[in-house]
């Protein structure tokens, strides 16, 4: 996918998890510049796992995977910012981008001179996007904030109470921090095409915050729905048009679909459509359950019908999931896999799905972004960058600065 955006130069501004923005940007083979601070951005540090290897030049080097994964295929650049020669240089690099990225709390640039007027002014056809953790307006706006914080305010996780009654953070996947900087990358993509088409520049925000609640609209939609009459509003004919709870604790109740513990591990049954309970209960010798509980056409879970769950459970319970798999093909009915991060990775689905990049290239082992274009898997990036690995050279290339001009800005400290 190298091609796809072959000639977009893309300034980051991000620390942290918003990096992930320009990172997809990357992929789709965008020229991204992170412009770090000096002693630049400390998610090296940050979180597990941090891979430790040696440099090129034999010094022992520590970095965390996550800026293994998010700042691939980046070139690094330290400006100060704080200094005038600083944000001369840094305005000379936006005059030469498509894209300037905002990964910071809002308002970042606007505080250094760098409005979205100035920005224009540099470049009139500027693509700019703030990506921050609750956005650019509400009360709000300036809390600092962590991944976790979006999908706790979203409602996508909430705590757990341990044997001690401590309150705790549950294992759940973390939504905001990558569905927010994939919103913004769309928002991006779109306003790449009206400016290459009409040169009109673009300004838009995104909190992550907000990606967490709309990653998570059926069930916020769900409960705005039933604050309207039941007359209006109600449950599935199967249900006798009894309300369930919103999104998967509706399921909870469920039968025909639902977990079921297998041999060595647990499938997940969805014969929700009498087609494939039908097809089932034919292909377990099992017709006495379909003709006792054949179900309506479509969406009956056969929900709180203890006694059809006793019986699966049983039947369920005698072969291992990779025979339950096998059982599915070959009677074209409803079953799937339950894996966890740890055993998705030798899912033969997943083998055939992803690529992974070694980390004799990359760092750590790591995963191309999920999309196969003209039947190609994406190009693979080079490794994340060190604090200013780039710096002499994109200010050489993209800046047309001289030598002399590049050790004098690293005389003054502007750069490094």
């Amino acid at each position: 996918m190298s091609g796809y955006l072959e000639g977009v130069r893309v300034l980051d501004c991000s620390i942290l998890g918003p990096g992930a923005l320009a990172g997809f940007l990357v992929d789709f083979g965008a020229e991204v510049i992170k412009v770090e601070p000096p002693g630049g951005d400390y998610v090296r540090a940050m979180t597990w796992p941090i891979v430790h290897d040696t440099a090129p030049d034999g010094s022992a080097r520590s970095n965390s995977l996550m800026h293994l994964h998010l700042n691939r295929g980046k070139k690094s650049v330290v400006v100060d910012l704080k200094s005038e020669e600083g944000t001369a240089v840094f305005a000379d690099l936006v005059a030469s981008c498509d894209v300037v990225v905002e990964g910071m709390r809002p308002g970042f640039l606007d505080k250094r001179g760098f409005t979205f007027e100035r920005l224009c002014e540099l470049n009139p056809s500027v693509v700019v996007c703030s990506l921050s953790g609750f956005g650019a307006t509400g009360p709000y706006r300036d809390l600092p904030s962590h991944g976790v914080a979006y999908d706790a305010w979203a409602g996508g996780v909430f705590p757990e109470t341990d044997a001690e009654g401590f309150a705790r953070i549950p294992d759940r996947v973390n939504i905001g921090i990558t569905a927010g900087p994939a919103f913004a990358a769309l928002g991006i993509l779109a306003a790449l095409v009206r400016a290459r088409t009409s040169g009109r520049p673009a300004r838009m925000e995104v909190a992550q915050s907000d990606a967490a609640a709309y990653f998570d609209w059926y069930r916020i939609e769900t409960e705005r729905a039933y604050q309207r009459p039941e007359s209006e509003v109600s449950g599935n004919a199967s249900d006798d048009g009894v309300r369930r709870a919103a999104g998967l604790g509706g399921m909870r109740e469920g039968v025909r679909y639902q977990f079921y513990a297998t041999a060595d591990g647990h499938v997940l049954f969805m014969a929700s459509e009498q087609i494939f309970w039908k097809r089932f209960c034919e292909g377990v010798g099992r017709t006495d359950l379909f003709e006792k509980w054949p179900g309506a056409k479509v969406a009956d879970h056969a929900r709180a019908n203890t006694e059809l769950q006793a019986e699966l459970r049983d039947i369920f319970a005698g072969r291992t999931s990779a025979e339950w798999i096998a059982f599915a093909h070959e009677h074209d009915t409803t079953i799937a896999p339950v894996n966890t991060p740890a055993s998705l990775i030798d899912d033969p689905q997943f083998a055939d799905r992803f690529t992974w990049v070694g980390a004799e290239q990359l760092g750590a082992d790591q995963l191309l972004v999920p999309i196969v274009a003209d039947g190609e898997q994406p190009t693979v990036p080079t490794r994340a960058p060190e604090v200013g690995e780039h710096t002499d050279e994109v200010l050489r290339d993209v800046c047309g600065y001289d030598e002399a001009r590049i050790t004098a800005l690293r005389e003054t400290g502007a750069v490094g």
